[in-house]
């Protein structure tokens, strides 16, 4: 076998990863006693759905999260890292379906409930971990003995109880509001599970004649005409002027011939169309809180599958709006359009763009519906967790999201909880067929992860809950920040009465290098294991790292990669060297290289060259070390890799290999000190490669038996 290989196989990425999970490093309940002496260090990972593959936002959070885990597990914190997946409630129930559509021509109701729940879960077993593998590609040092699922027996006791909890404290009702209703997906949405998109359309302006006085009329603009089946009210704001005369007058709904009241409400926004809008309270959020000031009736005029309900609660089956039933909104606005030319209601239809909704899942068009829902309180959870925010208890990393995090709790709204689908948590009340969001188990994820069931006995019983929570930073983007961060905050709050985590570090979106949204669907995205495959895990983890700071944006720059591939050739080689210079062991023998301490190389003759590079290793250390306990990870490698490359290889070696020819002990010392703190400070970076140098060097010096992983901290 070739002495110190040439060049690092990236081949040996997979054994060297299961030489550390097989070392019992991942986990802290195993580490070395000398390792083990400080707090707890803990981070529960983001859990990725089910349906999951890596994608660079994933792979930009693992190595973010994996730099400081290896960093602070060196440091001698009791670190742990718990993996997890989520059961990804509507994602998982499509993407089931849609292969059940494809292989058997059959949807989930053909199967029914029961067959359908036990094809998820055999999909699970098949393909629910799969992402968790993906990661470790990359170096994530989990422990993945603790791995979870949001649908484990105890998970799913922990959500039940959450849910009766909150029941008890009069913080859940149910009622009749307007929902966010995706009918592809078949279920409601809350608020921030929308995307709104600019789409052109048309503003159209109708006559709704006075009741006394047919031949007079208030003009209102609408873009959706074909709700005004359901209109209950024309609405003005008090302080416009143009209409002080009309308000408390009575108007007649065109087409349908409903008599409805003229309103004042400062919801009305004046500039928007005439100043006169239609008040549809059943199909509108803005229009449904109007409608509850002045109890008007609200009418539901379009269905679950998105068509003109075919008889309204109001209206006997000859009605007028009866020429509409049935009909799909679309269609039905193309009717209603044609009827009020021809009736002469329609004054004029303008070009008109706004921001429509969509599912943020399956990005179809999101229809506003009343509904009958259940609901969790949010204002009195809110005022919680706002204040840990303000005190500072919960820190984000970059500081500008505090803003972001508290303007949006400052005018958050009741949370839509419930789902109309089978794959999920249960409502846990008789006779109840919906499920849970899925976000509500998600933020139950830094405590449940650690064993909290929301039963007293076995939470007290539970001793990574004493030992480990609460957590200590999250890592996460800033698109999840109301979904997840904020509901994990209160949620914590009320059950455990503690913050869940210290930090909250939102890492940059990576863009394509056209600058816009990566979309492995629409050809934009990049996959981090066709760079790893090209460049090797610690080139990955460079390419990452190198613009992991506090920029909300990045380009991707396949350069960034090459360059970390680079710089693990570069310390493989310049550790080579090092190794082939150290004096040989004895032929059969089994005599090895001692490693020197600092005091023992600082009793030696050093140059003043060696003195400047020990002062500037140690410097680098230190800011190498502050940075990432700032998560400035982009900093703490580009120290790191000034030192090494520029300095270390580039100068120091060169400098030092006259004398490494004449075989001097002080130089080699010196050089093996420098290269093993190097190694050490680079290991968070570049875990495999440095790895493999450290267990090479091991055949010549008395390293111990320990590995990389777990050597502290390099201190000068």
């Amino acid at each position: 076998m070739e002495e110190f290989p040439k060049r690092f196989p990236k081949e040996k990425e997979r054994d060297i990863y299961s030489l550390w999970q097989k070392s019992g490093a991942f986990n802290p309940d195993k580490l070395p006693l000398t390792l083990a002496k400080k707090e707890p260090f803990v981070i529960a990972i983001p859990p990725p759905n089910i349906t999951g593959s890596l994608h660079m936002g994933h792979a930009l959070n693992a190595t973010c999260q994996d730099i400081i885990v290896r960093f602070k597990r060196m440091q001698g914190y009791k670190t742990l890292w718990i993996p997890g997946i989520d059961h990804a409630g509507i994602a998982t129930q499509n993407v089931v379906e849609k292969t059940l559509i494809k292989n058997e021509g059959k949807t989930r109701h053909d199967l029914g409930k029961e067959k359908i729940l036990e094809k998820i879960w055999q999909w699970k077993e098949k393909y629910g971990n799969i992402i968790l593998d993906q990661l470790k590609i990359i170096g994530a040092s989990c422990d993945w003995s603790r791995i979870r699922f949001t649908m484990d027996k105890d998970y799913q006791e922990a959500v039940k109880n959450a849910f009766l909890r909150y029941q008890k404290e009069g913080l859940i009702y149910q009622g009749e509001r307007i929902i966010n209703w995706c009918s592809h997906c078949g279920t409601a949405l809350s608020d921030i599970e929308l995307e709104y998109r600019e789409e052109k359309s048309f503003l159209w302006y109708i006559k709704y004649p006075f009741k006394n006085d047919p031949q007079e009329f208030i003009t209102v603009a609408t873009t959706r005409p074909e709700t005004m089946l359901g209109d209950t009210a024309v609405a003005v704001n008090p302080k416009d002027k143009r209409f002080k005369k009309l308000i408390g007058k009575t108007a007649v709904l065109p087409l349908v011939n409903r008599e409805i009241p003229i309103i004042a409400d400062e919801a009305v926004d004046q500039k928007f169309g005439t100043g006169a809008v239609k008040v549809t309270p059943a199909h509108d959020p803005i229009d449904f809180e109007i409608g509850q000031r002045h109890k008007l009736a609200a009418i539901k005029v379009i269905d679950e599958k998105i068509k003109i309900i075919r008889q309204l609660a109001d209206q006997k089956p000859a009605s007028p709006q009866g020429r509409y039933a049935g009909l799909k909104i679309n269609e039905a606005r193309k009717k209603i359009e044609e009827d009020l030319k021809k009736e002469k209601y329609l004054l004029k239809k303008i070009p008109y763009t706004h921001q429509i909704p969509h599912c943020y899942r399956c990005h179809s068009v999101v229809e506003p519906l009343l509904s009958k829902q259940w609901f969790l309180k949010m204002k009195p959870l809110a005022k919680k967790a706002m204040e840990a925010v303000e005190k500072g208890k919960v820190q984000f990393k970059p500081e500008r999201y505090k803003k972001v995090y508290l303007e949006w709790m400052e005018n958050v709204k009741d949370w839509c909880i419930s789902r109309q689908i089978w794959w999920g948590h249960k409502i846990p009340i008789a006779g109840e067929d919906d499920v849970l969001d899925t976000w509500f188990s998600s933020a139950l994820w830094p405590f449940a992860v650690l064993g909290w069931t929301g039963d007293k006995q076995k939470d007290t019983e539970s001793k990574d809950l004493k030992k480990f929570y609460p957590t200590t930073d999250l890592f996460t983007a800033k698109d999840i920040i109301f979904l997840w961060v904020a509901r994990m905050i209160f949620s914590s709050l009320f059950f455990t009465n503690q913050i869940p985590f210290k930090n909250v570090y939102i890492h940059s979106t990576i863009l394509n290098p056209e600058g816009k949204r990566m979309s492995k669907s629409l050809g934009t995205g990049v996959d981090p294991l066709d760079l790893w495959q090209k460049y090797g895990a610690d080139g990955v983890r460079f390419g990452l790292a190198a613009k992991a700071g506090f920029r909300q944006e990045i380009r991707f720059k396949e350069e960034d990669y090459i360059a970390g591939r680079n710089f693990s050739t570069k310390i493989w080689n310049a550790t080579r060297f090092i190794y082939l210079n150290l004096p040989a062991s004895p032929v059969g023998g089994d005599e090895k290289t001692d490693l020197p301490s600092l005091e023992e190389l600082q009793k030696q003759n050093l140059t003043e060259s060696q003195k400047k590079t020990l002062k500037y290793l140690s410097e680098t250390i230190e800011e190498v070390a502050n940075n990432i306990e700032k998560f400035r990870f982009d900093l703490a490698q580009k120290s790191a890799y000034e030192f090494f490359w520029h300095h270390f290889c580039d100068k120091t070696i060169e400098e030092e290999k006259n004398a490494l020819k004449n075989k001097d002990k002080i130089t080699q010392k010196f050089l093996l000190f420098v290269l093993i703190a190097s190694l050490k400070m680079l290991h968070p970076f570049a875990p495999f490669v440095t790895e493999a140098s450290f267990q090479e060097l091991s055949k010549k010096i008395n390293l111990g038996k320990t590995l990389l992983i777990t050597q502290p901290w390099p201190k000068i």
